[in-house]
């Protein structure tokens, strides 16, 4: 480690413990634009047998436990990297040095759901193996119970950002209607259970956790803690096989076991990635997930990066200096394409009456089609070239004979013209 970047590191450390009750939310503010400090802080991180890991630690944890907001945004910015520093270090059988940052984890996890506590100090793998109750009361409610966290599923009947229950006409109030009326499914979450060590078994349980608290403030979340998940994220998937020296990645080699659910939250991330200026970094972690997925043939994490890659754009989307972008999503139109006429009985009647008279219509339409208009010369002279240069159908020896016999003028018969006229004028009479 640069000795510029202790030094910065060290200030860090020492400014926090003297800082006033009051400064705060001042000093929380000016953490976003020390990008020298958070540099800093990635590279201690990523150095395991670092002096200096363990005082960092302490104070994300006391971040964390804060009840500043950006304080403990600040803390979760990397949470993906020590995440990844978790995992590669449990696959070389390195539990040493992860202790401070498996306790670390451990806390964020149990201080998530109830992040108001009682003072506490951050303690080592060590010594919580002895202060149990450090992972008590973590993920409870005010009155010591465990909480559950609820989702909604979308209903009809409630507004969305994809459509509006005004658009939809008036259903009518069945039984079953008003059976179902104010009822909305409601999926839980939870009890999520206290966590006094990370074993192998419940490894990727927390893991998973942390990476919901950490996708529930991705707006927040500064490009740099973007470009560290899709780079974790590609770790993860290739190591230990044949894709990892296509990566040109030369860190550990050893395979590292994920977990289908772990896998979806990191496609949460890489999605939310791609419109917020990392797309060549999300699209490689992207490919590496498909890649895993392939192998382990997990379902889940093959449907969402399939539906991610689907959906993405042909070309690459840069993000700006205006701020952070969102996933666009197509809103329904105000207008109403649903009929908002109550059914009855005399609509259903009127219906069925509507729809013989255009079967009937169509019958006599087809009769009147099947009806041949035979054709006539006017000049009676046979071999006559039709209109529009159409080929004359071929008569028969009736129709000459016929088309003969009619074309026999008076004349011929030996009287004028003018008696003809006369005689039916007469006959008129």
């Amino acid at each position: 480690m640069v000795t510029t970047e202790k030094g910065v590191v060290d200030d860090w450390l020492s400014e926090f413990k003297i800082l006033p009750e009051a400064s705060i939310t001042n000093y929380a503010s000016s953490l976003k634009e020390r990008s020298s400090l958070v540099s800093a802080i990635y590279e201690v991180i990523q150095e395991p047998h670092s002096e200096l890991l363990e005082p960092v630690c302490h104070q994300l944890f006391e971040f964390y436990r804060s009840r500043e907001k950006l304080l403990r945004t600040f803390t979760l910015q990397f949470l993906p990297e020590l995440i990844w520093c978790y995992l590669s270090l449990s696959s070389g059988r390195d539990l040493q040095s992860s202790g401070c940052i498996e306790a670390l984890l451990l806390s964020i996890y149990n201080l998530f759901c109830n992040h108001v506590l009682e003072p506490r100090t951050y303690l080592k793998r060590e010594k919580i193996l002895r202060n149990l109750n450090v992972s008590f009361l973590e993920i409870m409610d005010d009155d010591g119970q465990s909480k559950i966290m609820a989702f909604t599923i979308p209903s009809l009947s409630k507004p969305s950002v994809y459509h509006e229950p005004s658009s939809i006409g008036s259903m009518a109030l069945t039984e079953g209607a008003l059976s179902q009326h104010g009822l909305s499914r409601v999926v839980y979450s939870g009890p999520h259970p206290q966590r006094e060590m990370l074993t192998a078994q419940n490894r990727f349980e927390v893991l998973t956790f942390l990476l919901l608290c950490y996708n529930s403030a991705l707006n927040f979340m500064p490009t740099v803690s973007l470009r560290s998940l899709c780079q974790i994220c590609s770790r993860l998937c290739v190591c230990g096989y044949p894709r990892q020296h296509a990566r040109k990645y030369m860190g550990i080699k050893n395979r590292v076991p994920v977990s289908s659910e772990f896998m979806v939250q990191l496609l949460t991330g890489i999605y939310y990635a791609f419109y917020n200026g990392e797309w060549d970094a999300a699209r490689r972690a992207l490919d590496d997930v498909l890649y895993r997925a392939q192998l382990e043939l997990f379902p889940e994490p093959l449907l969402v990066a399939n539906a991610i890659k689907a959906s993405l754009p042909q070309g690459a989307i840069r993000g700006t200096k205006a701020g952070t972008k969102c996933i666009q999503v197509e809103i329904t139109p105000a207008s109403s394409r649903i009929s908002r006429n109550a059914v009855t009985s005399m609509s259903i009647r009127g219906h069925r009456w509507k729809r013989h008279e255009e079967q009937e219509t169509s019958i006599d339409s087809t009769d009147m089609a099947n009806v041949v208009i035979p054709e006539i010369s006017v000049t009676c002279v046979s071999g006559e070239k039709t209109v529009n240069g159409e080929r004359g159908r071929a008569l028969t020896e009736n129709d000459v004979q016929a088309a003969q016999d009619s074309c026999v003028e008076p004349r011929t018969e030996g009287k004028p013209l003018a008696d003809i006229r006369r005689q039916k004028s007469t006959l008129q009479i």
